[in-house]
């Protein structure tokens, strides 16, 4: 059995993820699923002893059913949050996500069959970039990210937590 690089104490959650982010025909991929009112970005967290390259590849695969390849580190964000949702209700969370662009296939073909890690299943929805703001999206930096046209590395810190 794999392990994330992980761990909760108390009330507090943290995690170390590695994520994708993929651009066919000007649209992101997001997931989602039954149980959160979001989408959110592909991807999940690293497991002991990979790299977060190589969980990105494994996660993308896992969840879209298709092999894509990295272009290049894109996003180092450390997001932190008061969980509400199915899955970390009553937590303070606390990530560092690594963000990948990844080589875009010129497909929005998918062969997706994935899960959440509580056994949920999961859609995978192709959004026009354009259209972002008219979604609840997690990260909330994707938008602005995408249409910033950068391709220097960015580190960006997201802090939601209700004070």
């Amino acid at each position: 059995m794999e392990y994330d690089c992980g761990f909760t104490k108390d009330n507090n959650w943290f995690r170390y993820r590695a994520a994708a982010i993929i651009v066919e025909d000007d649209c992101v991929l997001l997931a989602g699923n039954d149980k959160e009112d979001y989408f959110y970005s592909v991807g999940g967290g690293v497991h002991m002893n990979e790299t977060a390259e190589e969980a990105v590849i494994r996660e993308v695969l896992e969840e879209t059913g298709v092999c894509y390849q990295v272009d290049t580190l894109a996003v180092i964000h450390e997001n932190f949050w008061n969980g509400n949702g199915a899955y970390d209700k009553g937590l303070h969370c606390h990530e560092i996500a690594l963000y990948f662009l990844m080589k875009p296939r010129g497909t929005k073909e998918l062969k997706s069959n994935s899960y959440t890690r509580f056994n949920d299943k999961e859609t995978m929805n192709w959004i026009p970039i354009q259209d972002l703001d008219k979604y609840k999206v997690f990260p909330t930096f994707l938008k602005e990210y995408l249409c910033s046209g950068t391709a220097d590395l960015q580190h960006i810190i997201t802090d939601e937590r209700v004070k």
